[in-house]
């Protein structure tokens, strides 16, 4: 064995000793942990007589022992029992043959293990065979000293794993630990001692709290580029697979103590500061990605196609983006700019792309129009041959198009000429995106049938994406805001079950500290507010209020500003009704505006008068009908058929009504299907007493069908204000009809929720 300079070996089961260097200036180096790995690879060639479907589960695992973190002595033991449980006992049967004897036993070991793979082409060409002989090589490579303190190590490794045998065993391998320990003090540190029972963890494989602090060290070079890459991944496409924010920072951090020049361990905690929106550590940990790049040999590169100038200028881009996220818009128009500049410089027309791409991003994030950036950005991405940036910059269209009125056909005409580019360059991402923007506008548009099919078929999609450790391709925004979507259409429909199970998915899915998880926070609370509402306890949605302002403020005043009405506190709601209208001009947010115009027209009715609140109708059917959202426009007829039923003219009230009962029972939620349904039973009895005396009673009749109708909706919603009212008007008619019985059914129900109902709301004025 030659002898090399300490610093070559640093043994991760020690506990001092640590260099403080960089440590990947070698690939790989020997420990306990991968003398069990050789162990088991030399029992697998060694052992013939073996079930196909055990060896096919070992040669499964080998890549990821390999690569992972080293484990704990029973954590291997157990991963390898789960695939071959009769492996386990030879493993352990051969490292315990070595650490119960004598040094030379772990030599000649070393020395008998390339000869069971002699005659394999594996171990010339295999990844396990390249993994044997670097491990050999950095076996003989060590001094005796270095041999030693690796011998002592497994030693103290297998001690550790041996509380699964006998107590005698257990008893037997301290002791005699303890005899070579009192026979060489003077050469070995005796620091290091065995774990107690209550520190063990048997967790799943490669978690960051697989090593315990007695065996936490650096990692390989490979071990810690592997555990970089998964992390990365599992970020991208399924975070809620990837480790937990502050044990991945507490990797990262174990990773940069042995080498703060990596580079990519800088930028990978910033990835993960961003999850948890923690901007002092994200920009430290991109700042440092910039330094370690210079640090390492990429001075004067800011130029040219390869090299660390490339990095360097898509870290400018990234810190662009990051003061983006954060609303710093001078801080990112500052580094766009700088990123431009490089890109220029550099004449590197993909980043010039991509800095342009966030370039109209920011204007839109500012307010500002960016119809014509985005436009020119698609162009040029088209005239390079970038797709990706292509389909995002058309997507980004279709989105502002949307928001400023454009037909739904010529939106959709756009996305159908994307998906056709997706499914041939198999963009697996943007598939997904685009079905979760179709299924958004169908939505907006008010047809909630289409929307609720986009959302199925997004979640029914195979991906295109390779599976990678695991990955189903389900945990991405895309598939976040179709589940959403699905959760408030169920709720729409009064299904307050299945929607239940929905948001249960997404809380497992999408765990609150993932980036994704304030968007079924948002949607759940708006559920909740909304339910409580309908069922006339104010005194539950108000912690909501305060739950929804601090995701979103707009929709936060604004539902408080429904909480205000319902109390009769016309004053303050009008007040908070001004605030979001002033928001939402200001964002541009037209759905919102057209809200607040309807609830301010309610104000109007119950202090003002309601020909005071035709202007604000009639403005908001204007603005819904250029905006082509239909929802929106069917619940302003229906207020603006309210209005005029209350102005005496019935007739015209039904008429409206009439016009968009159609649109509102196919695409409608439960509470406007009741809402309407009330409103024709109103229109209709209204007529019926200036209508002839032979057609008078079928008039009231129809009425009393049409407010049946009605409470079924008002009943599955639980929403019993509206029931109160819909039982009056039915004692009302059937006493005009004479039908007595149904007349006191009807009364009693009426007594009933009158007696339950909060005193405040007996006396309410009639609504919509």
């Amino acid at each position: 064995m030659a002898s090399v300079h300490e610093s070559l070996y640093f043994n991760p089961m020690m506990t001092n000793g640590v260099v403080q260097a960089n440590i990947f200036g070698i690939k790989d180096w020997v420990t306990p942990y991968k003398i069990a790995v050789l162990a088991l690879l030399y029992e697998m060639a060694t052992t013939k007589p073996m079930a196909l479907l055990d060896r096919r589960r070992l040669n499964k695992l080998i890549l990821p022992l390999q690569q992972g973190s080293d484990l704990t002595f029973e954590q291997f033991l157990k991963t390898v029992e789960e695939c071959c449980p009769l492996m386990v006992e030879a493993v352990k049967r051969r490292l315990f043959l070595m650490a119960d004897r004598e040094l030379q036993d772990m030599e000649h070991f070393f020395a008998i293990l390339p000869s069971a793979f002699s005659d394999s082409e594996a171990f010339k060409t295999s990844v396990v065979g390249l993994f044997m002989r670097q491990m050999l090589l950095a076996y003989n490579k060590l001094s005796f000293s270095q041999v030693y303190k690796l011998y002592r190590s497994l030693q103290q490794y297998s001690q550790r794993g041996g509380r699964a045998l006998s107590q005698d065993q257990r008893q037997r391998d301290h002791s005699a630990v303890t005899t070579e320990d009192m026979e060489l003090t003077s050469n070995e540190d005796t620091s290091a001692d065995p774990m107690e029972k209550d520190e063990l963890d048997t967790g799943p494989l490669h978690q960051s709290d697989l090593r315990s602090d007695e065996t936490r060290g650096p990692l390989s070079q490979k071990q810690a580029e592997y555990f970089l890459a998964r992390q990365a991944y599992l970020l991208k496409n399924d975070e809620n697979k990837a480790m937990k924010p502050a044990k991945l920072q507490d990797e990262l951090n174990n990773i940069l103590k042995f080498n703060p020049d990596f580079a990519e361990a800088h930028y990978l905690s910033y990835l993960n500061s961003m999850r948890v929106q923690d901007i002092y550590i994200s920009t430290h940990s991109l700042l440092h990605y910039f330094d370690r790049l210079i640090l390492s040999g990429g001075e004067g590169k800011s130029s040219g196609d390869e090299g660390y100038g490339r990095s360097l200028r898509y870290a400018v881009l990234n810190l662009a983006t990051l003061h983006c996220r954060f609303g710093h818009y001078q801080q990112a128009d500052l580094a766009l700019q700088e990123a431009i500049r490089i890109a220029q410089e550099a004449n590197d027309h993909v980043c010039l792309q991509h800095c342009l791409s966030w370039l109209y991003t920011l204007e839109q994030m500012k307010g500002s129009d960016s119809v014509v950036l985005t436009e020119d950005s698609v162009k040029m991405a088209a005239h390079f041959c970038l797709p990706y940036l292509a389909s995002l910059g058309i997507q980004s269209l279709v989105q502002q198009g949307a928001l400023h009125g454009m037909s739904a056909n010529k939106l959709l005409d756009a996305l159908r000429g994307t998906d056709i580019m997706h499914w041939k360059q198999s963009l697996s991402e943007l598939i997904d995106i685009s079905l979760a923007q179709t299924a958004s506008i169908w939505r907006m548009y008010g047809k909630s049938t289409m929307a609720r099919q986009q959302a199925q078929l997004l979640l029914n999609m195979n991906s295109l994406e390779p599976v990678n450790f695991g990955v189903q391709q389900n945990n991405t925004e895309p598939f976040a805001i179709a589940l959403c979507h699905l959760a408030e259409l169920h709720a729409e429909q009064g299904l307050y079950g299945a929607v239940s199970d929905i948001i249960k998915h997404l809380k497992q899915q999408f765990p609150p500290h993932t980036q994704h998880a304030k968007l079924w926070m948002l949607s759940d609370l708006k559920i909740q507010f909304e339910k409580a509402m309908n069922d006339g306890r104010y005194h539950l949605a108000e912690p909501y209020v305060t739950a929804i302002s601090a995701l979103n403020t707009t929709e936060g005043l604004y539902r408080k500003a429904q909480l205000l009405k319902a109390l009769n506190q016309t004053s303050e709601a009008s007040k908070i009704l001004q605030r979001v209208q002033n928001l939402s001009e200001k964002s541009k947010n037209t759905e919102m505006i057209i809200r607040v115009m309807l609830a301010t027209a309610e104000l109007h009715w119950d202090s003002s008068g309601f020909a005071t609140a035709l202007p604000l109708l009639l403005q908001a059917l204007a603005l819904a009908r250029q905006h082509n959202l239909q929802s929106l426009e069917s619940e302003t007829i229906l207020h603006l058929a309210f209005t005029q039923l209350m102005l005496g003219i019935p007739e015209q009230a039904l008429a409206l009504v009439q016009d968009v009962l159609e649109c509102v029972l196919a695409h409608g939620s439960v509470l406007d299907k009741a809402r309407a349904l009330l409103l024709t039973a109103r229109c209709q009895a209204t007529l019926a007493v200036s209508a002839p005396e032979e057609q008078r009673m079928h008039a009231v009749e129809l009425a009393v069908q049409t407010l049946g109708e009605s409470a079924v909706y008002f009943s599955h919603l639980n929403c019993k204000l509206r029931l109160r009212e819909v039982y009056y008007l039915q004692a009302r008619l059937h006493h005009s009809l004479g039908n007595i019985q149904e007349r006191n059914k009807s009364a009693l129900l009426f007594r009933l929720l009158n007696q339950e109902l909060p005193p405040a709301t007996n006396m309410a004025v009639p609504q919509l």
